[in-house]
């Protein structure tokens, strides 16, 4: 049976809490950045049973494998395969639901049509500019602006753009981020291992590796229930 680590993650519009997926399985948890107390809130749970809005589509069948936070607050894109969707989701929000999609990336995102990006999204995070995102697929990267004019603005390999991910596990691409509430830093996924990164928006050079190794070592609450079987 294969095993899943993390394949998608999204701050949540609380302080240091962030949603964390394992294919089709979701949690809650206290991120405690730059500490080893992570604390589980919710979950692991099948994100089939926890959400309603979910339940009998793509997301919660196959699972979510890409998602970032959004300007909105709340809100959230989720991606699974080629499919994309806009959703409300949030701890203060109840009422969850879908706001648009489900629909193909390239219908979401006409800009990304043409690209690697329009078969689907490793990863991605959302940037510190109002509206801006980073997406991942493979060794590749893009910087989009998703507002009502929204548009790409750079497409170009990982190690062309992100010089602190040079000649590290990340080079080639990983599996899952999600942005701190601490700005301009992110935690990066790749199997049992994670890293932090500082980053600056719009600038190639001006970016660090804070730290990196495995989730086990680093993460108190998240170390103690992976991988899953699922």
């Amino acid at each position: 049976m294969s095993v899943t680590y993390v394949t998608a993650a999204f701050k949540s519009n609380k302080q240091d809490e962030a949603y964390i997926f394992m294919k089709n399985e979701y949690m809650l948890i206290d991120y405690a950045p730059g500490e080893k107390d992570d604390k589980i809130l919710n979950g692991p749970a099948r994100i089939g049973d926890v959400f309603s809005s979910l339940k009998d589509t793509v997301f919660a069948d196959k699972g979510i494998d890409c998602a970032f936070a959004s300007e909105d607050e709340g809100v959230s894109y989720i991606f699974s395969g080629n499919i994309c969707a806009k959703w409300l989701c949030a701890p203060d929000f109840p009422n969850q639901k879908i706001l648009e999609g489900l629909k193909p990336i390239g219908e979401m995102f006409p800009y990304l049509r043409g690209t690697v990006f329009e078969h689907g999204v490793d990863a991605a995070f959302d940037s510190s500019v109002p509206f801006e995102a980073y997406l991942f697929k493979d060794s590749q990267y893009a910087r989009i602006n998703y507002s009502n004019i929204g548009h790409l603005m750079t497409i170009t390999s990982i190690r062309q753009n992100w010089h602190c991910l040079r000649d590290t596990m990340f080079e080639n691409g990983f599996d899952a981020a999600f942005a701190l509430h601490i700005p301009n830093q992110a935690y990066l996924f790749k199997g049992d291992s994670y890293g932090r990164i500082k980053f600056t928006p719009g600038s190639a050079t001006d970016e660090e590796l804070m730290w990196s190794g495995r989730i086990e070592d680093s993460w108190k609450g998240l170390g103690s229930i992976l991988p899953r079987k699922n």
